[in-house]
């Protein structure tokens, strides 16, 4: 048994704790004693230090294996900072000069260096493996050891060598640290390394103070990070993004409305992205905007939020992602933004991949598809997800626990499952399992002859999301298991036959409903949706006031959703108010002294505090593409040619338009409409919208009648509104 007092002595002197966390010092123990041991600790849980003590205290250099070059730095850094000797700590990777790998073998030959930080790239390399050969090797650490697993979320093949070059090298004590593991990844890392004896010390999953909500991702999701950075200006957040054009788009977006943000990629240039990194670290910048590349090993303890723009792929990524929050225990806000769509998206990117691969992948996304549409609570399917158990009720910290939905009863539907999971032989997954409960007869229930079952549409009329729920809450309770290492074929376990038996209540809670094709608006029409209703009737007011005085329908001035916009946000300047949705410059500068005017009137006299988020702007779109086509228009090109040269139908060319005169820019199309259109039939729709009190299009179709061709009709409102609004 390794010396306690020993331990806790060197933990003071080498980095100035006075306590281990958790279950720290008992792996310190094992390891010293020789034990291969295997940790799953959470992020934020001390997992380097059970390995960086040890290292310091035992004779010869420890080989620590590492994925990523940053994490490696960050490291040796940290250790360097520890130490009074620089050579303490070492990495070797492809970054090194020929001179620096030689001064880094010396340190290890002459025993001065007790880390050396290698990627398992560099570890399979012939004379680095040759000359660890010679090394006094104390023992081996495989950080990020779910990398080793085709089920974990980050799979590197490379890491699948470890165990034959660490055999080559030298056999010595191995630790690996995960801080994200399955059952599932929990034994292919056990079995790859060859440590099925090792000692496993597992730590809660759960963290308390993160609080985890999921939100549908709408058109103004953009707006919402806004307004949510803005309100907590000033404390430090992480926004992952699944594409790099997103995270540049999203980082320019948080700039120009006054937030000390930037990007981080794995398409930029590394010494950008180390800058980056470090500005994020050294608090020179509130929030990163990054791809999943970004903070593995970032130890910032007082990281307040992390954004999810898009669900992750697994719920691994989510977890280990999310836990760079709140690692000092204080809190820690986990916001992600969901769309079915996007999982979709994903699933076909895996296409060309191997078909086992495909499918591992397909089961990682229903897993992430099921946490985030499901309404029970958020830690309890989490930890059930990394094999914990979590038997509150409510944890209060969650989206689903502060907003309970009503349980229903479940009980015959919970029978039904069973029932037909054995009428299938346990061979089908969930999807399959649904699809033939609700009497779906799909080519594959047909080609299995499985329409001929008796339980073949046992539940024809339920709704398939609730039978989802049934499932997954089933599962959960332990009355069904799903088998992982068969691609998620659902089976029923002793206490689900049991059930069947002697059936009793089982209540559940129905699935959130993400509705694909309900876009939220931020705002829909009505004074009631105006945040401040006597505003909104006191722009009315003035709106009809000016419209009466030009000689305009009201809309032409201001749109009613603009107008809700301004009794929200409170613009009163006239670069605030070109930035509300629908006024753009040229509006501002044609009507808005007087609008501006009344609102900040209005907050004065009411001593009201204008939002955070008052001056979202968005970054100025400079489409070639609209700007191609103002020119075309000044050039007098026919529009018909002009939508063939830019490859678009007649329509969408119109739609194009139609966006740019809304913005406020005129535009002079008069020379087609002549060439095209009767003028009589001009003249006729020009002045119905003079007349009529909206430029809605289905209700000027409907009022001018079926000898104006919808064409003819969007040509001429675009006419009307660019020369009498802009």
């Amino acid at each position: 048994m390794a010396n306690i007092s020993l331990l806790r002595e060197a933990l003071t002197k080498n980095f100035g704790f006075d306590r281990f966390k958790g279950n720290q010092e008992a792996i310190m123990e094992s390891l010293l004693d020789g034990n291969d041991t295997f940790v799953l600790m959470p992020t934020g849980g001390g997992k380097s230090l059970c390995y960086q003590l040890p290292a310091l205290l035992m004779k010869g250099t420890a080989i620590v294996i590492s994925p990523l070059i940053a994490l490696m730095k960050n490291q040796v850094d940290a250790m360097r900072n520890f130490s009074s000797e620089d050579n303490v700590a070492h990495f070797l990777n492809s970054s090194l000069n020929r001179a620096a790998i030689d001064r880094v073998k010396s340190d290890i030959l002459s025993g001065k260096t007790k880390m050396l930080y290698v990627a398992p790239e560099s570890l399979t390399k012939e004379d680095n493996i040759e000359f660890l050969k010679m090394a006094d090797i104390s023992f081996y650490a495989v950080d990020e050891a779910h990398c080793i697993s085709e089920w974990g979320h980050d799979f590197r093949p490379e890491y699948r060598r470890i165990r034959p070059i660490i055999n080559i090298i030298g056999k010595r004590p191995v630790i690996a640290l995960t801080a994200t593991a399955t059952p599932k990844v929990q034994h292919d890392i056990q079995k790859n390394l060859g440590m099925q004896d090792a000692k496993v010390f597992k730590s809660s999953f759960n963290r308390a103070n993160l609080y985890y909500e999921i939100k549908p991702k709408t058109s103004g999701t953009d707006h919402d990070i806004i307004k949510y950075v803005k309100q907590h200006q000033g404390q430090s957040g992480i926004i992952y993004c699944l594409s790099r054009k997103k995270v540049e788009e999203l980082a320019q977006l948080l700039q120009v409305n006054d937030i000390k943000a930037l990007p981080y990629h794995a398409g930029m240039d590394s010494a950008t992205r180390s800058a980056n990194q470090d500005a994020f670290l050294l608090e020179k910048v509130d929030v990163i905007v990054a791809t999943i590349a970004f903070g593995m090993g970032i130890d910032k303890p007082d990281v307040r939020f992390v954004i999810h723009y898009d669900m992750p792929k697994s719920l691994e990524g989510y977890y280990q992602e999310t836990g760079r929050a709140g690692r000092d225990g204080g809190e820690g806000r986990c916001i992600t933004y969901y769309a079915y769509k996007d999982l979709v998206k994903m699933e076909k990117f895996m296409q060309g991949k191997p078909v086992a691969e495909q499918e591992i992948g397909k089961q990682l996304l229903l897993e992430t598809a099921s946490y985030a549409e499901s309404s029970i609570c958020r830690r309890k399917s989490l930890l059930y997800y990394f094999g914990e158990e979590y038997v509150e009720d409510n944890c209060g910290n969650c989206d689903n626990c502060l907003n309970p939905k009503k349980k229903v009863e479940a009980k015959d539907i919970l029978c039904a499952v069973i029932e037909t999971i054995a009428a299938l032989k346990e061979k089908f997954k969930a999807d399959y399992v649904v699809d033939v409960m609700t009497g779906k007869a799909t080519n594959d229930v047909k080609s299995y002859g499985h329409e001929n079952l008796e339980v073949f549409g046992c539940e024809q009329g339920t709704d398939p999301k609730l039978i989802g729920a049934v499932i997954r809450q089933s599962i959960i309770a332990g009355f069904i298991d799903r088998d992982i290492e068969n691609y998620g074929l659902l089976k029923i376990t002793l206490k689900g036959n049991s059930f069947l038996r002697k059936p009793t209540s089982f209540k559940v809670v129905e699935d959130n409903d993400f509705n694909e094709d309900e876009e939220v608006e931020p705002m829909k029409s009505g004074v009631a949706c105006a945040a401040d209703p006597e505003l909104y009737l006191i722009l009315k007011d003035l709106r009809k006031k000016i419209a009466k005085k030009l000689e305009l329908p009201p809309y032409v001035i201001f749109q009613d959703p603009s107008l809700e916009a301004m009794a929200t946000t409170y613009p009163i300047t006239i670069e605030e108010l070109q930035n509300i949705p629908g006024v753009g410059a040229g509006k501002a500068k044609r009507y808005g002294e007087e609008f501006v005017k009344v609102i900040k009137r209005h907050v004065d006299e009411n001593e009201i505090e204008r939002p955070e988020d008052l001056r979202v702007r968005s970054v100025a779109k400079k489409s070639k593409h609209k700007i191609a086509i103002i020119q075309g228009i000044d050039r007098k090109v026919p529009l018909d040619e002009l939508a063939n040269s830019k490859g678009l139908e007649f329509s969408e060319l119109l739609t194009e338009i139609e966006a740019i005169v809304n913005s406020g820019t005129k535009i002079n199309i008069a020379y087609f409409i002549t060439e095209v259109m009767d003028e009589d039939h001009e003249e006729d729709i020009f002045d119905y919208f003079r007349e009529s009190e909206t430029d809605d299009l289905d209700e000027a179709i409907k009022e001018l009648g079926s000898e104006y061709t919808e064409e003819e009709i969007r040509l001429v409102r675009i006419k009307f509104l660019s020369e009498l609004g802009n």
